[in-house]
């Protein structure tokens, strides 16, 4: 698969980014955000990595990038707000470099909650949302669409499984539970994978 990488222009200075590309002409554009920067949060944290991976499998470009202040990003931590600005930056530079395509937005931990925030700014709203361990409790996580994909896992120890639960009720919300997992889903990333490719394409691949 090829691969590009980028600088697009942010609210705080460039973001620094990864685009992967299908082999075959894009079906959608992802866009993958990362965990908590102050807690070592990277785009190249393995669970990004593999949802990257995984739209790239299923047509889409895939756009990981750092958040400010991280790696070659410029500007600080700012608690979500400018992190959700940064999302809006990629995406216009994603719809600028690849067109006018379906757009899903994916997170994973702070960066679901990034994302769930993002969805609400956009217009079009996006075409799909996916969120990986969502940081609720440790956020103010809004509510989103009743057909995002949540995935959490059973033996998640920074934001416990109840939580998310919780704050899923009374959106009448399905979240799909790994058994046996943390919230990295260590060992558990193929099975990850799988989920998003069956969520996305109906069938398991």
């Amino acid at each position: 698969m090829p691969i590009h990488k980028f600088f697009a222009a942010g609210t705080a200075g460039n973001l620094e980014g990864i685009a992967l590309l299908p082999d075959e002409t894009p079906r959608a554009i992802a866009v993958i955000a990362h965990p908590l920067p102050t807690m070592g949060g990277t785009m190249d944290n393995k669970v990004v990595t593999t949802l990257a991976k995984t739209f790239v499998e299923l047509g889409c470009v895939a756009l990981r990038f750092n958040f400010r202040g991280v790696g070659a990003s410029g500007g600080e931590f700012d608690s979500g707000n400018g992190e959700m600005e940064d999302v809006l930056a990629i995406v216009r530079h994603a719809q600028q470099e690849y067109g006018g395509l379906p757009l899903i937005l994916s997170g994973f931990s702070f960066g679901a909650y990034v994302q769930a925030r993002a969805a609400q700014q956009l217009h079009p709203h996006p075409h799909r949302l996916v969120l990986i361990a969502p940081a609720v409790g440790r956020f103010t996580m809004p509510a989103v669409r009743h057909d995002t994909l949540v995935v959490h896992g059973e033996l998640d120890d920074v934001v416990p499984l109840a939580d998310v639960l919780q704050w899923a009720r009374p959106q009448h919300l399905p979240v799909i539970v790994v058994t046996g997992a943390g919230h990295f889903f260590h060992g558990k990333l193929t099975q990850l994978k799988q989920i998003v490719l069956q969520h996305f394409s109906g069938t398991a691949k």
